[in-house]
């Protein structure tokens, strides 16, 4: 198995972000699976087989193609046990640079640990990247994610272009991490 050399390692007072890893594969497919996946294309049913393997691989492949991606965030010292996903994220064809987030288990939430991520992810796109704006496309249902952009200091942008889906999203404007 290759690793992703070099990719930037970020860390808080409490998280690792690392790029993924093939190791992350079942703690990601375990959450892809359950109804946690449903804003993010995932669910209990696999659309079709294999449906979940190429999803990861186009969150591991966005390093490659993009030269950044979205990190996984573990606890300091417990780097192989995977509490999430956060950060820059670009697919092909999306209007505009979008920071993503994650949450694969519900221990996760209510203790800040993804708004901690998010804000590393965030000063790195800014910072180390170079971006000068970034969005959150968000599922009108997804109350979390719209508080969370929200305590982040995000403002809805509603004249903002939307990736096309298969249903309507909601778009968050992220300041820069010094307006914050």
């Amino acid at each position: 198995m290759i690793t992703l050399s070099p990719t930037p390692v970020l860390e808080t007072e409490r998280l690792i972000l690392r790029a993924p890893l093939g190791s992350d594969w079942p703690h990601w497919r375990s959450f892809y699976q359950s109804d946690r996946a449903q804003f993010v294309g995932g669910g209990v049913t696999e659309p079709k087989p294999g449906a979940y393997w190429r999803a990861f691989g186009h969150l591991t492949g966005h390093w490659v193609m993009r030269g950044f991606g979205m990190f996984v965030f573990c606890f300091k010292g417990q780097e192989d046990m995977p509490l999430g996903m956060v950060g820059p994220w670009y697919p092909d064809g999306w209007p505009e640079r979008e920071l993503g987030w994650t949450a694969w288990s519900q221990a996760v939430e209510g203790k800040g640990l993804v708004a901690e991520a998010v804000r590393a992810a965030r000063a790195h796109a800014f910072r180390d990247l170079g971006w000068t704006t970034a969005v959150s496309y968000i599922d009108p249902a997804n109350a979390r994610s719209i508080a969370l952009a929200e305590r982040l200091g995000a403002v809805r942008d509603r004249g903002a272009a939307t990736p096309v889906f298969d249903h309507p999203c909601l778009v968050y404007r992220h300041p820069a991490p010094e307006a914050a």
